[in-house]
């Protein structure tokens, strides 16, 4: 703690803009957890129209096949790893990391291969030499279709040529802007299309069902992939607002602290003063 005021005022100015820059960052995470959470909002309908059009043609049609609802056995498993191209999100980097090893902590490394979104977890497993079979980073902060589409469909392509047997998708689910949580997500095979469905709606396909659903099955799962990676999203403003937060709060209460030892040292100094202006005084005498 410095012991002069000029010293302490000099802290003072520096937290001062320490804070200001904290709190204008909470606001831009703020602003951008709106536009992401509204383009979740948007593209929920659509995946839940696709999926109850691709459950009345699996149900309807038990003889239609796709590699992508195929089950087999596991050689080899993929992971897609959604983690931040940057820092100053608090936890929200580190839990995936640690949720993606936990999985890998008792697997050869011959055994899966991971895909990347984001630049800290591509750095890291890069780093630590695991498999990487795939990557994407400098995804916009509210990211389109099109920006994860070429890794979405690497992915999709991967598995119906068999390259691994099953997919995990790893990220931070977005509960609220102060807690994320790290979820394991199984994708592939597609599950949730098959079996009998209660909807309503009589659909006609043209030319026909098969074809329909072998053109519908890659862009579901690619949806589902770019539905993940919107959550991921979601769950990095929240974790760097609140981060960001927490730093200004930390800021005010430093600068409190810091007003407090300038008030005391300025006591101290007028203190010291007086009594040098009566020692003169008496000396006079």
């Amino acid at each position: 703690m410095p012991q002069n005021a000029r010293d302490i005022r000099r802290r003072i100015k520096s937290v001062r803009n320490t804070a200001q820059i904290t709190k204008a960052m909470e606001m831009v995470a703020a602003a951008k957890l709106r536009r992401v959470q509204e383009a979740v909002q948007h593209s929920k309908p659509y995946l839940a129209r696709m999926q109850e059009m691709l459950a009345h043609i699996a149900g309807s049609a038990h003889w239609v096949k796709h590699p992508l609802l195929a089950q087999r056995p596991v050689r080899r498993t993929g992971y897609l790893v959604i983690t931040a191209d940057r820092g100053l999100a608090g936890a929200y980097n580190a839990q995936v990391i640690r949720t993606a090893l936990q999985e890998f902590r008792h697997k050869d490394k011959s055994t899966y291969t991971i895909f990347a979104a984001g630049r800290r977890g591509r750095d890291f497993f890069q780093r630590h030499g695991y498999p990487l079979a795939g990557e994407i980073t400098g995804l916009p902060d509210s990211p389109t279709y099109a920006s994860v589409r070429p890794l979405a469909e690497a992915i999709v392509r991967g598995y119906a040529e068999e390259q691994f047997d099953e997919l995990y998708l790893i990220y931070n689910e977005f509960v609220n802007a102060v807690t994320q949580r790290p979820v394991v997500k199984k994708v592939l095979p597609l599950s949730d299309v098959s079996g009998e469905t209660r909807s309503r709606t009589q659909f006609l396909f043209e030319p026909d069902a098969e074809t329909v659903l072998k053109s519908l099955l890659p862009r579901y799962a690619e949806t589902l992939v770019y539905q993940a990676v919107l959550d991921a999203k979601a769950s990095e403003h929240g974790a760097r607002m609140t981060a960001m937060g927490n730093a200004t709060d930390a800021a005010e209460e430093m600068i409190e602290s810091l007003t407090l030892s300038l008030n005391r040292a300025r006591q101290a100094a007028i203190t010291t003063q007086i009594v040098e202006v009566v020692s003169g005084a008496e000396a006079l005498k």
